[in-house]
C-alpha cells in the first residue's frame, strides 16, 4: 500500500518589505525535491523572476512544487517597496500568521514556519498588542506559556527570561518560572525531537555559578535546590553549571539542551557556533512552529544577497519534526 504523501509545511510571508519573500523563494529552490511546502501571502510581493503557482488548498502543494513555489493567495492592502515597511500591510501580516496556525491545527499543514516580522510596523499599522511572534502564537493557541528554543545541529538553547533588561533578570527569574521552563523544554524534546530521556543542562545565573555564594547567591539560595528537586521527580538535569565552561565541544556532548537564565547567555553561544543555520523553535504550543533566527534585514531587502540558510534549516527542521524523524 502506498503511504499517504506528507503534509506540507506552511510558510507565513512575514514582513513583505523585508527579506522574507526572497529567502522563501531561495528555500523553495533548495528544498523542492525534498520537503513539501507552500507559501501564504501576496504573490506580487515575491521576487519578479520566481516561478510560482497559485493553489486553492494545501493539498495541491505537492503537485505544484516541482514547477514553482506553491502560493496560497492572501490579499494585502498595499503594494510593497523592499526595505520600507508599509503599515497598511500590517493587518495582512498578522492575518497570514493566524491563517497558517489554523491550517496546521485543522490538519491541512504539518507545521508552520514563520518569516520575520517587523514589530513596529505591526504596532503602527494594526495596533499589534504582542511583543513578538511567540506571544501572538501563544495567544492564538490558547497555550499557558510558550518557550523559545534556538536549535542547530551543534547546540540547542532555551533562555528562561527573554527580552528582559539584564538589571531586571534577577527579579524576573523565579523558581516557578525556571521550573516551568525546564518542564516545557523536557516535554518539547520528547514530543517534537523524539528524545526519550532528555538530558538538560541548567546554567547558573552568576559568574562561576555563584562560586558557593561568593559571586551571587541565587544558585545557593534556590537554583541548586530546584535542580535537585526536579531530578528526584525524574528529570535528567545537571547544574547549575558555570556558563563560561558549558558550551565547549566536549561539554556539549553531555546534554541535549541547555536551559539558560537570560537572553544573551543562551544566544551568544549558538550564534557563535552556527550563526547562519540556527532555527527558532517555539515549545509549549499544540503544533510545530519554527522560524529563521534573524530579522527582516531591511538594509539588504530586494538586493538578492540575503542568505537563506536559516530559513532552509527552519523549514527542513519543521518537516523532520512533523515526520518524527528528527535526530541529532
Amino acid at each position: 500500500m502506498t503511504p499517504a504523501p506528507a503534509l506540507p509545511v506552511a510558510i507565513s510571508c512575514g514582513e513583505p518589505a523585508g527579506i522574507g519573500p526572497e529567502i522563501a523563494a531561495k528555500a523553495w529552490a533548495a528544498l523542492r525535491g525534498d520537503v513539501p511546502l507552500f507559501w501564504i501571502g501576496e504573490p506580487a510581493h515575491l521576487p519578479a523572476d520566481l516561478p510560482f503557482l497559485l493553489i486553492d488548498t494545501p493539498a495541491q502543494a505537492a503537485e505544484a512544487l516541482p514547477r514553482g513555489l506553491p502560493v496560497l493567495h492572501h490579499a494585502f492592502a498595499a503594494p510593497n517597496t523592499a526595505g520600507v515597511a508599509n503599515p497598511a500591510n500590517a493587518r495582512g501580516v498578522i492575518d497570514v500568521i493566524a491563517r497558517g496556525v489554523d491550517l496546521v491545527r485543522t490538519g491541512q499543514a504539518a507545521a508552520l514556519c514563520t518569516a520575520p516580522i517587523h514589530k513596529k510596523a505591526l504596532q503602527d499599522g494594526a495596533g499589534f498588542a504582542y511583543p513578538g511572534h511567540t506571544e501572538y502564537l501563544q495567544a492564538l493557541a490558547g497555550a499557558d506559556r510558550a518557550v523559545m528554543m534556538l536549535a542547530s545541529e551543534q547546540l540547542r538553547v532555551v533562555p528562561t527570561t527573554i527580552h528582559t533588561a539584564l538589571s531586571d533578570v534577577p527579579r524576573a527569574l523565579t523558581p516557578a518560572l525556571l521550573r516551568d521552563t525546564i518542564r516545557i523544554t523536557d516535554d518539547g524534546l520528547r514530543r517534537q525531537f523524539g528524545i526519550a530521556q532528555p538530558r538538560i543542562a541548567v546554567a547558573g545565573l552568576n559568574p562561576h555559578a555563584g562560586e558557593g555564594g561568593a559571586m551571587g547567591r541565587e544558585e545557593v539560595d534556590w537554583i541548586a535546590a530546584l535542580v535537585t528537586e526536579m531530578i528526584a521527580e525524574g528529570y535528567d538535569l545537571r547544574g547549575p553549571l558555570p556558563a563560561d565552561t558549558m558550551f565547549h565541544a566536549s561539554a556539549r556532548m553531555a546534554y541535549d539542551c541547555a536551559v539558560c537564565m537570560y537572553h544573551d547567555q543562551a544566544l551568544i553561544p549558538i550564534k557563535t557556533l552556527d550563526f547562519d543555520r540556527g532555527v527558532n523553535v517555539t515549545l509549549g504550543l499544540p503544533f510545530i512552529r519554527t522560524s529563521p533566527d534573524h530579522g527582516t534585514a531591511f538594509d539588504i531587502a530586494g538586493t538578492g544577497v540575503a542568505n537563506p540558510s536559516s530559513m532552509i534549516e527552519a523549514i527542513r527542521m519543521a518537516h523532520r519534526m512533523a515526520q518524527g524523524t528528527y535526530r541529532t
